[in-house]
């Protein structure tokens, strides 16, 4: 009797779960970390996760998602969903295989991870514009395009061809500082666009820049050391004809 009672809660378990993961949701407590939110209640994505449904745990996960369609971190949590899954146990062996989402649901992400990607790509030739300017403009250009195509490529990681659209444009903007008349007060940018190109041609013009700026660096320092020292000998010269004046005249004023 005690056995039958236990399977029929046990048997009842998945709708009830149900029923309160319903429940969670209409109430708007949709995911939370932790089995327990810090207001006391649980979410619906922890009810679903508890009993096993996992495809409607991850309707819910997805519906956080197009509520937060920017936020990097939350979709790193949803596309990392399976982690801590597991698929039903094997009654023979007491096995139980890692659980796998269906492809629709990475799809859906890639998606949402797409829309990022090309949002940010489209702000950044904004920014880029201030590569034309000034040697001021092109520092500022500078940092803020870099700072969108590194936000960029964090998106495009998740899509199948990778970051290589947002490398490929960073090469390019050092490219385009490159072919400035202003090279020398501008070439420290396009370095910044070339380590974080990372192609074997970028490193390759990174490598020849750096050596570059230190010859410059070294030719800069030369002729400041020779300028000084020009300057040194210049005063030396004249200290000493103002001494020979000095000298001449007291030497007048005492009648020798």
């Amino acid at each position: 009797f005690d056995k039958n009672i236990q399977a029929r809660a046990k048997a009842n378990l998945p709708k009830l779960g149900r029923e309160l993961a319903k429940a969670a949701e209409a109430k708007g407590a949709l995911y939370s970390k932790d089995p327990v939110r810090a207001d006391g209640q649980t979410s619906a994505f922890q009810y679903f996760e508890a009993i096993g449904d996992f495809n409607e745990a991850n309707r819910v996960m997805l519906k956080v998602v197009h509520t937060k369609l920017d936020d990097l971190e939350f979709f790193k949590t949803a596309w990392d969903v399976d982690r801590s899954r597991h698929g039903p146990r094997d009654p023979k062996t007491g096995e139980q295989k890692p659980y796998t989402s269906p492809a629709a649901y990475r799809q859906e992400l890639q998606k949402v991870a797409s829309a990022n990607a090309d949002r940010l790509m489209k702000e950044e030739e904004k920014d880029a514009a201030g590569l034309s300017g000034n040697s001021n403009d092109v520092a500022m250009a500078t940092m803020r395009s870099l700072e969108k195509l590194k936000k960029t490529s964090d998106w495009m990681k998740f899509l199948p061809d990778g970051d290589k659209p947002a490398k490929a444009r960073a090469e390019q903007r050092g490219d385009t500082i490159m072919k400035r008349a202003d090279p020398m007060f501008t070439q420290g940018n396009a370095m910044s666009y070339y380590k974080f190109a990372e192609s074997p041609k970028a490193k390759e013009k990174a490598a020849q820049l750096e050596k570059k700026m230190k010859e410059s660096e070294r030719s800069t320092k030369k002729s400041a050391e020779k300028a000084k020292g020009a300057a040194t000998t210049e005063k030396s010269e004249a200290d000493q004809k103002k001494f020979n004046k000095g000298k001449a005249d007291l030497e007048k004023e005492l009648g020798f």
